[in-house]
C-alpha cells in the first residue's frame, strides 16, 4: 500500500504501556486538546493507566509516563465551505448549526447517549477519548437500564484467564501482546475497540469500513478507528508494545452529514474536542469500525 507523506508527527502518537498485569495495553492513541493528567480505571483495581503529562516521570508502581504529539494534519480546522462548492473530501466544513439527526436508533441506550449529548453543554470536555466515549456509553446504559454494563456480561466472554469483565476491557481499550494473553481473545474482535467489545457482548452488530461509509451508522454508535490500516492490522495479530506506535481514536457517531444530492460525504461524532469541530470523512482514517447497539 502507498502511503502519503504526512507532516512530521503524524505517525506518533500516545505511547501507552500498562504495567502489573501479564501484557501490555495498546489503547487507542487520541490526543485531546490540552495537555491532561488522567487515570483510567480497567478490569482490576489494580490495573490502571495514567495519562500524564508530556516529560514526565514514573512515580508510582502503577503510574507510567506517556507523551503524544499534536497531530497538526488531522487536528486543523477548516475553513467554512458550503457543501456544494467542496471540491475535496477533507477539506469538508461544520456549519455552526444544531446537529440534525436523521435515523432513531433502534437501541434506547444509543437513543440516550444521542440525546445526552445534544443537551450537553459541554460538548468537549477534554481528556481522553477513550475515557469520554466509555463514559458517555456507560452513564446512558445505567440510564436506561437501571445498573452497569457490566452485570450484563455473558459468562461466555470470560476465558481461564480472564473474567468476562476483563476480557471486554482488554478488547474494549484495543489491547495487544504477542504472548497467549491477547491471542486467546476471539481474532474477529481484537483492534475493534469497543465496538469489537461490544458486539461480542452480543449487544449490537458490527459495521465495518464499507458499511459506514454506506450509511449503515445508527447515531449513538460507538466506533473505533485506525489510520493506517498496516497498524490495525498488527494490534489484531498482536504485538509488541514497545515496538509499536499505533494511531486510532475512540468517539461516538451522532449522524451523517450528507450534500444536496443526499451523498454521505462526512460524519458528525462526539468525542473530548480532538475532531468533533468538524465531520469526519474517508480520508481521515483507513480503518472504520462501528457497533450498532441493539440494547
Amino acid at each position: 500500500m502507498t502511503r502519503i507523506l504526512l507532516p512530521i508527527g503524524l505517525r506518533k502518537f500516545c505511547k501507552w504501556f500498562i504495567g502489573n498485569i501479564t501484557f501490555g495495553f495498546v489503547l487507542v492513541g487520541c490526543a485531546s486538546k490540552q495537555n491532561i493528567q488522567q487515570r483510567i480505571t480497567l478490569a482490576a483495581p489494580e490495573e490502571k493507566v495514567m495519562l500524564e503529562r508530556p516529560n514526565s516521570h514514573r512515580t508510582r508502581s502503577n503510574t507510567w509516563s506517556y507523551v503524544f504529539d499534536d497531530h497538526d494534519y488531522i487536528n486543523l480546522p477548516l475553513n467554512v465551505t458550503p457543501l456544494n462548492a467542496i471540491s475535496t473530501l477533507d477539506s469538508l466544513a461544520q456549519k455552526d448549526k444544531a446537529v440534525s439527526v436523521d435515523v432513531t436508533p433502534k437501541s434506547l441506550v444509543a437513543q440516550r447517549i444521542v440525546e445526552n449529548y445534544l443537551k450537553s453543554e459541554n460538548k468537549e470536555p477534554t481528556g481522553h477519548c477513550l475515557t469520554v466515549s466509555k463514559t458517555r456509553f456507560e452513564k446512558a446504559y445505567k440510564e436506561i437500564h437501571g445498573h452497569s454494563v457490566y452485570q450484563d456480561l455473558p459468562e461466555y466472554m470470560g476465558t481461564k484467564r480472564y473474567t468476562p469483565k476483563q476480557v471486554y476491557n482488554l478488547l474494549y481499550v484495543s489491547a495487544s501482546d504477542t504472548k497467549r494473553g491477547w491471542r486467546s481473545l476471539p481474532e474477529a474482535y481484537r483492534g475493534k475497540g469497543n465496538a469489537g467489545a461490544v458486539a461480542y457482548a452480543g449487544m449490537g452488530t458490527l459495521v465495518d469500513t464499507k458499511g459506514v461509509w454506506a450509511g449503515e451508522l445508527q447515531p449513538g454508535a460507538l466506533m473505533q478507528v485506525w489510520r493506517f490500516k498496516d497498524d490495525y492490522e498488527k494490534v489484531v495479530k498482536g504485538a509488541d508494545v514497545k515496538k509499536l506506535d499505533p494511531y486510532g481514536h475512540s468517539f461516538i457517531f451522532i449522524a451523517y452529514v450528507r450534500n444536496e444530492k443526499n451523498e454521505i460525504e462526512g460524519l458528525k461524532i462526539a468525542d473530548q474536542g480532538f475532531q468533533s469541530y468538524r465531520p469526519l470523512v474517508p480520508r481521515d482514517y483507513e480503518v472504520w469500525w462501528g457497533v450498532n447497539l441493539s440494547i
